[in-house]
């Protein structure tokens, strides 16, 4: 017996490399000090920053996954896992330096591991952060035949004196919603059930009610907020920002306030997108599971003093944004 008959082939997993190689290449910076391949990656802080403080996070895809599996479609999921992330961190301030990446696999296809390492870089290279390494694990009799797993790590950089953690949100700040670009990375078990299962529909199949494939329409890519936002972290004016993941704006805004706060939110100000409304009515699911398991068209929350709030949102639309007031802290 050798390696090759017991599903493991040494050759795929060098030809995997082979091409990631190429792509991470296309991310570096000057701080970037070793190429993939080496034990570790090295990354050089930027010295003058003043007290700085690194912010990292990880995080998946779910079962996404499983929808990129029908569609053959997996340079999208390398864009949501680094987008996820970085926003992640960037509800805290910072900035990304860099990230690494780990995919899990029955069998290696080097084709399919290209296509999500070249989602990987491009939104590597959209927000200005170098894919330093990773890790891409052939596990025979773990995982489905056809299918892979994938995992995200991010550090990111903010000065201390920029670093936003809620402490100074008080009563009747304002809350200011930026627009997600459908599910994100969240929600994708139930969306399946009702998709799949109890429609009976196919990855292909038109919605008329979308205007598009149900493939198309649930393979969107997580947007990253990083552009929109960071003109906005030096000025001291945001007080706190939330990622509205798993759990909805129900269950990610609270983890920013401080405790004894809570929050108002005005159902009215915002049309929900037609994904969610059209899920929402084929699988009949009520309103609170949907605001719990869905981000129902709200991507990220920022949270402000009144007085700022129209500057706020006029910088946000000079850069393309449309957000709008959703709320109130109380």
């Amino acid at each position: 017996m050798d390696y090759r008959r017991s599903g493991v082939d040494i050759d795929a997993g060098n030809e995997a490399v082979r091409r990631i190689k190429s792509l991470a290449r296309t991310t570096y910076t000057p701080a970037v000090l070793s190429g993939v391949g080496a034990f570790g990656g090295l990354f050089a802080l930027d010295g003058g920053v003043k007290d700085p403080v690194l912010v990292a996070s990880a995080d998946g895809v779910g079962t996404k996954l499983k929808v990129a599996f029908l569609a053959g479609v997996h340079d999208t999921i390398g864009v949501d896992i680094v987008n996820h992330c970085v926003n992640d961190i960037l509800v805290q301030g910072a900035r990304p330096l860099f990230f690494l990446d780990y995919l899990a696999t029955a069998r290696l296809a080097p084709a399919v591991v290209e296509q999500v390492v070249t989602g990987i870089a491009q939104a590597c290279r959209d927000n200005r952060c170098a894919l330093l390494g990773g890790e891409t694990a052939e596990m025979p009799g773990f995982y489905a035949e056809g299918e892979y797993d994938i995992a995200g790590f991010i550090v990111g950089l903010v000065r201390r004196a920029n670093l936003i953690d809620g402490s100074r949100i008080v009563r009747g700040d304002v809350l200011i919603a930026l627009p997600s670009s459908g599910l994100h990375t969240n929600g994708y078990s139930l969306a399946r059930a009702i998709v799949f299962e109890h429609l009976k529909l196919r990855v292909d199949s038109v919605v008329s009610e979308l205007g598009e494939t149900v493939g198309r329409a649930l393979l969107r890519p997580h947007r990253s907020y990083l552009p929109a936002v960071e003109p906005l972290i030096d000025g001291g004016r945001l007080k706190g920002m939330a990622h509205i993941t798993g759990g909805g704006i129900v269950e990610n805004l609270p983890r920013t306030l401080p405790e004894g706060l809570t929050f108002t939110i005005d159902r009215g100000s915002w049309t929900i997108p037609p994904l969610f409304t059209w899920l929402q009515g084929a699988g009949q699911v009520p309103d609170s599971e949907m605001f719990r398991a869905f981000n129902m068209g709200v991507g990220l929350v920022l949270v402000c003093g009144p007085g700022d709030a129209p500057d706020m949102l006029e910088d946000l639309r000079a850069r393309g944004e449309a957000p709008w007031v959703i709320g109130e802290v109380c």
